[in-house]
């Protein structure tokens, strides 16, 4: 405009437009024309939906981290936000998270993380020397001096030779180096040896056998897997014993319609805290050998025994000690962890498998299947390092140690007694002896009116117990259909870490809770 008013003063005109200037002006009119006439498009259908994904994800549950979390999610967001409830936090008993719960780190552990993070570090006077030796040691195998640097997929070297000499000091049975598989947590290991063994369609698909009640991540692979689920049931008359003849069973019944391959056990038991006696695990060792299945033995909770009358065995120790034509034959994957025991490392995702009498063929296609996810987090690898390679007698580091560790499982032992008494004085719940593992999974006397109420609200009554009970006290604990139980019984899973004061609390709020529920349905 200013150009134009500037052309006029000086009695010159401003040009009209050209032709080319007039077919821009006409087009962009017709553009604008069509666009005012033309339909709104309705939005493009999604290629992902509920309908087109895949069904074996859509499959999977993980009753862990399930629809009860989930809801404690919103009440927490509800609290924030000032919204009166009848409690003042939610307690998150759900999962076996230590230190969230308020379990200290062991000192050792977390010096010898800080050194490898941040090796400037080793010039410090204030870190002990035998954790700084460990963790020169560490990063003298890390490429680059780093964790940040990747590893080889099957583990850093050093690391699975600490392994392998744990394993030798925990069962006075030699582990070859070669055999060890560092991974992310135990469950990383679990769903990949199962990737392997899975396999077969219609009457020769892969059954894997897994305890009820058995830890969601099982049954959520082999979901994943479209693999088959064979159940056998615990003895919950006898303290979650496992009874050989209810494994005969199981299998005789599966193999009308599945190939049973595999038998998980999880020992000490998740969620039922049982620890097998060696008998047993004999007699699962030789049903293994005669029914020709791949055995996995769960044996994260491996520190977390109790009872004065139970101690843990590792099947790989009992497997050896039946002899050759056992120990030579038996295939085996054994799982150990960073995140229960006393160390309570679950962040690190730090973990282990042993695996014996497999394949050499096999072996090669395991590293193939370990080597798309490159490796498992360094730092992870560290922390299990430092698990199996703790201070010993004469170090400067060992009597702390000790006195950390000890304490961590002397506190576990008096909270699973204080809740296996508190919950058997409560009607309508029994709970058998915490003999290990982490949780209490009590049996819950549900009225007929509770659980016609569950169904009205398309619930399975366990679930409806545990909805209520955080929503008129704020715990939340895991119903014992997301473990699978006996038809007609009602469990819940909850765990011990709270600090002694705080689950004393808890055991109040349920059994009052408890107490309310059956007067209301009576």
């Amino acid at each position: 405009m200013q150009r134009a008013a500037g052309l006029v003063r000086r009695g010159c005109r401003p040009r009209a437009p050209g032709p080319w200037g007039r077919r821009q002006s006409s087009a962009a009119a017709e553009a604008s024309a069509v666009l005012k006439v033309r339909p709104e498009r309705s939005p493009r259908e999604r290629i992902l939906t509920l309908e087109s994904m895949n069904p074996q994800v859509k499959a999977v549950e993980y009753a862990v981290r399930g629809p009860i979390v989930l809801k404690a999610g919103e009440i927490e967001m509800e609290l924030q936000r000032g919204i009166k409830k009848p409690f003042t936090e939610v307690i998150r008993a759900n999962i076996g998270d230590a230190h969230a719960m308020g379990q200290q780190p062991i000192t050792f552990l977390r010096q010898v993380m800080a050194l490898c993070t941040y090796p400037n570090l080793l010039d410090s006077p204030n870190f002990p020397e035998d954790a700084k030796k460990r963790a020169r040691r560490i990063l003298q195998a890390c490429g680059g001096n780093s964790l940040g640097s990747y590893s080889a997929s099957q583990g850093v070297n050093c690391i699975r030779e600490d392994v392998a000499a744990f394993i030798t000091r925990r069962d006075g049975v030699p582990a070859d180096p070669d055999n060890i598989y560092l991974t992310t947590g135990a469950s990383d290991g679990i769903s990949t040896i199962l990737k392997l063994l899975v396999s077969g369609g219609g009457k020769s698909r892969t059954g894997v056998m897994i305890p009820i009640p058995q830890y969601p991540l099982y049954s959520a692979v082999i979901s994943e897997l479209d693999a088959i689920q064979v159940n056998y049931y615990l003895d919950e008359d006898n303290c979650w014993a496992l009874n050989v003849d209810e494994l005969r069973r199981a299998v005789r019944e599966a193999k009308d319609h599945c190939d049973p391959k595999v038998l998980c056990i999880i020992n000490p038991g998740n969620p039922t805290g049982q620890v097998q006696s060696r008998k047993c695990i004999e007699d699962v060792i030789h049903f293994a050998w005669e029914e020709k299945l791949f055995l996995l033995a769960d044996e994260v909770y491996q520190d977390n025994v109790y009872s004065p009358d139970c101690r843990f065995h590792s099947f790989k120790k009992v497997l050896y000690e039946m002899g050759p034509e056992y120990s030579s034959n038996v295939e085996l994957a054994s799982f150990y962890s960073t995140s229960k025991g006393y160390m309570g490392e679950c962040g690190y995702r730090g973990g282990y498998m042993e695996v014996i009498n497999l394949h050499p063929e096999i072996k090669g296609q395991l590293v193939k299947l370990l080597s798309v996810r490159l490796c498992p987090p360094v730092s992870g690898q560290a922390a299990m390092d430092i698990v199996v390679n703790p201070p010993v007698p004469g170090e400067e580091s060992f009597e702390q140690f000790i006195r950390e560790k000890e304490s961590v499982l002397g506190n576990l032992a008096k909270k699973a007694k204080l809740t296996e008494d508190l919950f058997n004085q409560v009607p309508g719940i029994h709970c058998n002896p915490l003999q290990g593992a982490m949780y209490a999974f009590p049996r819950i006397l549900i009225p007929t009116k509770a659980v016609e109420a569950a169904q009205s609200h398309k619930m399975a009554p366990d679930m409806f117990y545990c909805m209520k009970l955080l929503e008129e006290t704020g715990i939340c604990v895991v119903p014992g259909s997301g473990f699978g139980q006996r038809e007609g019984t009602y469990h819940f899973r909850m765990t011990i870490l709270p600090p002694m004061e705080k689950l004393k609390t808890v055991l109040q709020k349920v059994k009052d809770f408890h107490v309310r529920f059956l007067e209301k349905y009576a």
